[in-house]
């Protein structure tokens, strides 16, 4: 088998691993290797992480784009919410991920996103409004919730024009914290029939942080 073949057939069994490593694997300069792969139009792309979806999930999102879509004037007064857990461990570099391919395969990697935290932090847009940041408690329970709803939250509204705060949509995700009784209820009074979450007037699709413009402007990662 020549060294071209050699190349091709070790990026086609196992298109994930890097360059030095089919080098070091073939016994053949690195240099050459990329030279091989550009050749014959093989380029590496960076792999996409994204959230993991569980069966029927599809489904919801599908009915709550179709929500939005039909009550398209309610937009500019959504307050879209979420918090990002930050821990010790730092962030993951993705940098060095890749897939070697002819054209982009777009190819991602399915992560979860329940993870032990350090610190927790609170942010909201509404329109082309920021809300926030606020810093949680480390142990986020409903409780904790609740008391930055109603000591907190109103704070933090107060730059927030009082004629779209009356016609205001609260959304949250479905974090266990967010289902509690004491959240729901709160909400139920505060925002009767206007809060986008489980158990809310409108459903919120699990596994969803995509759905939010938050995961597109500020992320904690």
């Amino acid at each position: 088998m020549d060294e071209v073949e050699s190349i091709l057939q070790s990026v086609e069994r196992s298109p994930t691993t890097s360059i030095r490593r089919f080098s070091t694997r073939i016994g053949v300069p690195h240099t050459r290797v990329w030279r091989t792969l550009r050749q014959h139009g093989l380029y590496p792309f960076h792999l996409q992480m994204v959230q993991c979806l569980e069966e029927g999930d599809e489904a919801r999102r599908v009915d709550l784009c179709r929500w939005v879509i039909a009550n398209g004037r309610l937009i500019p007064f959504i307050l879209f919410t979420d918090e990002g857990s930050f821990t010790r461990d730092g962030i993951n570099n993705t940098h060095n991920s890749h897939r070697l391919s002819d054209k982009n395969p777009y190819a991602i990697v399915e992560r979860k996103s329940q993870h032990p935290f350090s610190a927790n932090v609170w942010c909201g847009v509404i329109d082309n409004q920021l809300i926030g940041p606020a810093v949680l408690p480390n142990h986020f329970s409903g409780r904790a919730y609740v008391d930055f709803l109603r000591n907190e939250f109103p704070l933090l509204l107060e730059e927030v024009p009082l004629a779209k705060r009356m016609r205001m949509v609260f959304q949250h995700d479905g974090a266990p914290a967010h289902y509690s009784r004491l959240v729901t209820h709160h909400l139920n009074l505060t925002f009767p029939e206007r809060w986008i979450g489980r158990g809310g007037h409108f459903q919120w699709p699990p596994m969803s942080p995509d759905c939010t413009p938050l995961d597109f402007f500020c992320r904690d990662g």
